[in-house]
């Protein structure tokens, strides 16, 4: 029975990477999206392009975190949550403990790389001077499926 309530904010920024990461596979990229989000604005958004920008650090997240810092002159986001399609990797985790991301939202678990639950807790641990407030399994569904999708029509 389809609801009359709008998106929760979670579900419409989560929509917001979904399509960021449609873009990446469509580039032949592992479809991954992430935003930014502070207040009820975008300030930056990233999707995966390591393989056309021959850097192996240009992850959605990275990307989306560069484009925000830029945004506010400053390369900690205190006030911001960032949205993504998948667990980030150790590498990401790190960055946004490094920015001060107050929050992270994320769709699916990366049972192989995930930095931040899967195999490690990098965002939210004791030994670092941040923890991240996270939140998983926003439109999980939606963001499995497409990664399925993807790795099905490369086989």
């Amino acid at each position: 029975m389809p609801s009359d309530r709008p998106p929760a904010p979670d579900e419409e920024y989560m929509r917001e990477a979904l399509q960021l990461a449609a873009a990446a596979a469509e580039a032949g990229e592992v479809p991954v999206g992430a935003v930014v989000v502070s207040g009820d604005r975008i300030l930056g958004r990233g999707r995966n392009m390591p393989i056309a920008s021959n850097d192996p650090t240009a992850h959605a997240e990275i990307v989306a975190l560069r484009e925000a810092a830029h945004a506010v002159g400053n390369y900690r986001l205190p006030d911001a949550t960032l949205y993504v399609t998948i667990e980030p990797c150790v590498m990401c985790a790190g960055a946004l403990v490094h920015a001060r991301i107050r929050r992270l939202v994320f769709g699916a678990r990366d049972l192989r790389f995930g930095g931040v639950r899967s195999k490690f807790r990098i965002a939210d641990s004791d030994l670092l001077n941040h923890r991240v407030e996270i939140t998983e399994g926003v439109l999980g569904a939606e963001c499995t499926r497409l990664l399925q999708d993807f790795f099905e029509r490369r086989r």
